[in-house]
């Protein structure tokens, strides 16, 4: 039994394993528990391995790549249309094998363990800032059946919730107010959470060149920088910078038929947080544009002047994402005033 590739549909607890020759004859069906895939794959003579990008991909890959295998993640709707009858393990393995020896497939990067340490911290952190909100408008909105309102922002809810609770005029119930310290206590614990995490962030970003190369970038700081280097790993696995900024959804999507080009919004396709960062990023840069020195002249200001803010700022977005892509694949410094040479 000679198998050249295989196909791993990932679960749990039990992973289905399909393995075709070198004429693509099926000659392996199997059912293998998590502890039983390496020791029945390290009996194996190496070959192309697939697998769909989900929970623990990234972890298999690494191993399975220690065992000298060439092993290749696919996004899952690359993977569906495969799948040749009703779906079941087997059904979904035998697609994989077959999505995976495709010469026009395209494949996700394999992450290291700190690249998925470093995205942990940043969906553990964005998990705390969304329970913060959360909580912030909870407190906004109880105090509003008594007829207190506070302004939009944490802060302001920080700044008047004491004053509140020692307010001894209003007619706060006394179960009310020991809820509203204990609510108050809370969100103080979320806040010193998120601060927590950003500091460990930052301290990684401040140990690794190409982090701190991005955060010279106009609307990159280091949050979005160090998000940007641990997802991204090797730029070179991109051909150049539209594929990066299609990677992250922010190039149009198309309707064309006939030869007649259909362009509509932007895809909104990849990781919907690095995307987020992004736009966002490039919203506080037209905020403060106008107050810097040639901006009359600059390809920012005549944007600005025929297109709505809104795409402007998915315009600077995707356009970082090629300064980005650049940066780390040629290894270079920011410069403010890069003039590519002529061809």
């Amino acid at each position: 039994m000679k198998i050249t590739t295989a196909g791993i549909d990932l679960a749990k607890n039990l992973q289905q394993v399909y393995g075709v020759d070198e004429r693509g004859k099926a000659v392996l069906k199997k059912q293998l528990k998590r502890s039983q895939v390496l020791s029945f794959f390290v009996n194996l003579p190496p070959c192309l391995i697939g697998m769909e990008a989900c929970g623990s991909a990234h972890h298999w890959a690494r191993k399975l790549q220690e065992l000298g295998h060439t092993v290749k993640l696919m996004a899952p709707q690359f993977v569906k249309p495969y799948v040749k009858t009703n779906k079941n393990d087997v059904a979904d393995a035998e697609a994989i094998c077959e999505a995976v020896s495709r010469p026009n497939m395209r494949f996700v990067p394999i992450k290291n363990a700190e690249q998925q340490a470093v995205l942990a911290l940043h969906r553990a952190r964005q998990g705390f800032v969304r329970a913060r909100t959360a909580q912030a408008n909870q407190i906004r909105g109880l105090l509003g059946e008594y007829g207190i309102v506070i302004p939009q922002g944490i802060c302001h809810i920080s700044k008047r919730l004491p004053g509140i609770l020692e307010d001894g005029e209003s007619d706060l119930p006394g179960m009310f107010r020991q809820l509203l310290q204990r609510l108050g206590e809370h969100l103080k614990e979320l806040d010193r959470q998120v601060g927590e995490l950003e500091l460990q962030i930052q301290l990684w970003h401040r140990e690794h060149d190409a982090s701190r190369k991005l955060a010279q970038i106009p609307g990159i700081g280091p949050i979005t920088a160090s998000a940007l280097v641990a997802s991204i790993g090797d730029a070179k696995s991109f051909k150049n910078g539209r594929q990066l900024a299609a990677w992250l959804g922010l190039v149009p999507r198309q309707h064309s038929t006939g030869g007649k080009s259909t362009l509509l919004g932007i895809s909104k396709r990849g990781d919907t947080y690095l995307r987020t960062l992004l736009i966002h990023g490039a919203r506080s840069v037209i905020r403060v544009a106008e107050g810097k020195v040639g901006y009359a002249e600059s390809w920012l200001a005549r944007l600005i002047g025929r297109r709505h803010p809104n795409v402007v700022a998915v315009a600077l977005a995707n356009k970082n994402a090629r300064i980005v892509w650049a940066l780390l694949k040629h290894e270079r410094d920011y410069q403010p005033d890069y003039q590519p040479s002529a061809a």
